[in-house]
């Protein structure tokens, strides 16, 4: 059983009803994608993630939750201290990371991109997505057309959700940059994308940008799952974005927020869940609940905020931050915020 059964059931109930408003009724906890246990090797959550890439690590002024998610995460832990060598980066974490203040250490690991975050840092009432009027809206007629242009988790569930309600959803894939689920959980990767048409485009070139372009200005959803400036990158600023198709529900799934200092950080589901206080307090510190608890609770928030933004007609950024809703699934479940 989930240790935040409380918040995935109440979120499961709001997506049940609002689905059988606007299509099928849809149940998430039978699409297979609230939990990957038998999809990956997972150990007992401890001061390491079940996946091995996450770490609890004690800071100056306390708990900091650092995860190596990536290869090029690992890669940073050098430049992230200032050492002048490298070394097994878990080693130069444990020895360096007790001499600086928790806020130094994220500014540090935001302006390199790397996914860092202090235990508790973000509170909220209920995991909710925030709703951002962008345009005036509009008339939408039929089943929504989605283009889900999001990876791992939280977002392809999302879309996973809108599938199984009805819409027809197109998972847009990078060329130089696939979702990572494909190969490295292949089953867990058919439940979230099975039900979805599949389109990979070369995003670095002028022909992909374009074909992305012309898709959004006829999609009723964007689901996506990078940071702000990856999106201004290509051009697709969210003020043009919604010029150009103002009746779209843009459903952006980050770490720490689309607005606010928080939108440069880069996060993932094990150092978000500890941000939002999804931990076990024990007398020597925090300890993980479970498998990148922030991404099942975000994913359930995004699909409800999206469900809302297409009852209300459109013109809407869904803003669903990993951390907060890590943050409002915690408070349901009354979780202490420390020792």
């Amino acid at each position: 059983m989930s240790p935040i059964r409380p918040a995935l059931d109440a979120l499961c109930a709001e997506v049940s009803d609002l689905s059988a408003r606007l299509g099928r009724r849809v149940d998430p906890a039978t699409l297979g994608v609230l939990d990957r246990t038998g999809h990956l090797p997972l150990a007992p959550p401890d001061l390491m993630s079940p996946n091995g890439a996450c770490r609890l690590v004690r800071a100056a002024d306390g708990w900091l939750a650092v995860n190596l998610a990536r290869e090029e995460d690992r890669d940073l832990v050098p430049a992230w201290f200032g050492c002048d060598v490298g070394g097994e980066p878990w080693t130069l974490i444990e020895a360096h990371v007790g001499g600086h203040a928790r806020a130094a250490l994220i500014d540090g690991a935001t302006l390199l991109g790397l996914p860092a975050a202090a235990v508790g840092e973000t509170t909220a009432e209920r995991p909710r997505a925030l709703l951002i009027r962008m345009a005036a809206g509009g008339a939408r007629h039929g089943a929504p057309n989605v283009l889900d242009l999001s990876a791992l988790w939280a977002g392809p569930m999302c879309g996973a959700i809108l599938a199984a309600m009805g819409a027809s959803v197109t998972k847009v894939e990078s060329v130089r940059r696939p979702d990572p689920t494909r190969t490295a959980t292949p089953a867990f990767s058919a439940n979230l994308n099975g039900a979805k048409t599949h389109l990979v485009l070369d995003l670095a070139s002028q022909v992909g940008q374009a074909d992305l372009r012309n898709r959004i200005a006829d999609a009723d959803v964007l689901i996506t799952s990078a940071r702000p400036r990856a999106f201004a990158a290509l051009g697709l600023d969210p003020a043009a974005v919604f010029d150009l198709n103002p009746g779209l529900v843009w459903t952006a799934v980050t770490g720490h927020g689309w607005t606010g200092a928080g939108a440069a950080r880069v996060g993932f589901g094990d150092d978000t869940a500890a941000a939002g206080g999804l931990v076990r307090w024990t007398p020597d510190g925090p300890r993980f609940l479970g498998d990148a608890l922030a991404d099942p609770v975000t994913g359930l928030a995004a699909a409800v905020g999206t469900l809302q933004a297409l009852e209300q007609g459109g013109g809407l950024l869904v803003d669903a931050a990993l951390a907060r809703s890590a943050a409002g699934a915690a408070a349901i479940c009354r979780l202490p915020r420390a020792a």
